[in-house]
């Protein structure tokens, strides 16, 4: 229902007859009474003007001796709920006016339309991940003929993103991890472009999207520093597309097109559980058979992992690392029968490793980081250096039970498990090297998407 305003405004010095003819109109019983410049001072009901013609005003009588003065109105920014609330009583219509006072709209019990649907944006949050061991048994050439196992958790260190579709091609994507910004008239222009953007262009080349966009990114880590960055981030890429899916992807499809994009279009060497991690979240035991991939959650009693929590320093080298290197050289040693056995080993160590942590036997837990660890130092030579065998020599002399670098090596960030009462005194030690050491939580959720409503001034990119 649409109300025709005309039909219940009215001059203030028109008569009383001229009124009841807009009443009979209108059949609502009222009109709204509007000066000459049309701002509404008053309503009269059909009640008013018969009181007023029985206490002896005439049809050709002023309608503004009729006026209520007092009347319920409202403004185009009341809110829906306090509109509601006035209509649920006697009041049958409420004339909404602009800053001037003049008749915009009326609503009634019937009439209270919802408002007009705005736009929206997508933001993605997907956090990083700490891998136990079994490290080099998720890569697609080892377990193609033997099955790998890895053991990992998210921790609370995430890439964000957030995304808005435009009415137009254009594209405009702003990474601040990369300090860098790629805008093109459509999704030819920004596959076509030299730079930087290599993994946010294999994702669009994957998805192919059939609409403009812009894409804010940013994360919480420094690249290179093997959490599974790279993953993180194609996963909050995945998960803002996905939004605007009827057929949304699930959980193994979104980490099956972030491998895709990452290793398969890119290029890049590495294995399969980062992206796993990402879009999943919380403790898993992964295995990888050349059939199938199966991602275990593992139930960690809370105690057990709060304790486990306070046991972990995360600490970064300060070195940036290139998995996609390392893993180049991992595939070339990987055709040595020792190299796989060492593999095997780890994986084997893997399982020890999650039967320890459900245990909650963590003593046990911190020295299988430290037999993976040196077991994985020998798959490559591009893994460890003396700089970082430094590190976990030293770790190890203050406190450190075990540890190990995490992601392919080379750089990044360091595990460890200590003791609660060497704690102190490892971190000491840390800091004493000038190495910096990173605060986490467990991060039980993997990526996360969610919309909400475009109250911005839609300043873009460009």
């Amino acid at each position: 229902m649409n109300f025709d305003l005309e039909k219940y405004l009215i001059d203030e010095g028109a008569s009383i007859k001229s009124a009841l003819l807009k009443v009979e109109k209108n059949h609502s019983g009222m009109v709204f009474i509007q000066t000459e410049s049309g701002k509404v001072v008053g309503v009269a009901t059909d009640g008013d003007i018969r009181r007023a013609l029985l206490q002896g005003e005439t049809l050709e009588g002023d309608i503004s001796n009729c006026v209520n003065r007092e009347f319920v109105s409202a403004s185009t920014d009341t809110p829906r709920e306090q509109l509601i609330k006035q209509l649920d009583g006697d009041i049958r219509l409420i004339p909404i006016l602009d800053k001037l006072g003049c008749l915009r709209s009326i609503i009634s019990k019937e009439h209270l339309p919802l408002d007009d649907e705005k736009s929206t944006y997508i933001r993605a949050r997907a956090p990083v991940r700490i891998s136990f061991g079994g490290g080099g048994s998720d890569l697609t050439h080892y377990f193609e003929n033997s099955a790998g196992a890895v053991i990992n958790t998210a921790v609370s260190i995430y890439s964000h993103a957030t995304m808005r579709v435009r009415n137009d091609s254009r594209i405009l994507v702003n990474s601040l991890d990369l300090d860098a910004k790629l805008v093109a008239n459509d999704l030819e222009d920004a596959l076509s472009q030299k730079g930087v953007f290599g993994l946010v262009q294999s994702l669009m080349h994957v998805v192919q999207p059939k609409y403009g966009f812009e894409l804010f990114l940013n994360s919480d880590f420094p690249v290179g520093s093997g959490l599974g960055g790279s993953a993180t981030i194609s996963a909050v890429i995945l998960g803002c597309f996905n939004m605007l899916r009827k057929d949304q992807w699930n959980q193994h499809e979104l980490a099956e097109i972030a491998f895709q994009a990452e290793r398969l279009h890119l290029g890049i060497a590495g294995g399969w559980q980062d992206q796993y991690a990402a879009v999943f979240g919380g403790f898993n035991f992964i295995e990888f058979h050349a059939n199938e991939n199966i991602i275990n959650p593992i139930r960690v009693h809370p105690d057990i992992a709060l304790e486990l929590e306070e046991s972990l320093i995360l600490c970064n080298t300060g070195i940036d690392h290139h998995s996609g290197n390392i893993h180049n050289n991992q595939k070339e040693t990987m055709t040595s029968e020792s190299v796989r056995e060492m593999v095997k080993v780890n994986v084997e160590l893997s399982y020890a490793t999650r039967n320890h942590l459900l245990r909650g036997d963590l003593e046990k837990f911190g020295e299988c980081l430290d037999r993976a660890w040196k077991l994985k130092r020998n798959f490559g030579r591009m893994i460890s250096n003396d700089y970082i065998d430094s590190i976990y020599n030293g770790a190890i002399e203050n406190g450190a039970t075990g540890g190990k670098l995490l992601g392919a090596g080379g750089g990044g960030f360091f595990i460890f498990y200590v003791s609660p009462f060497k704690k102190h005194t490892l971190m000491d030690h840390l800091r004493s090297k000038n190495l910096t050491l990173q605060p986490f939580r467990f991060e039980p959720d993997g990526l996360k998407t969610w919309t909400s409503r475009d109250n911005t001034n839609h300043d873009t990119l460009e």
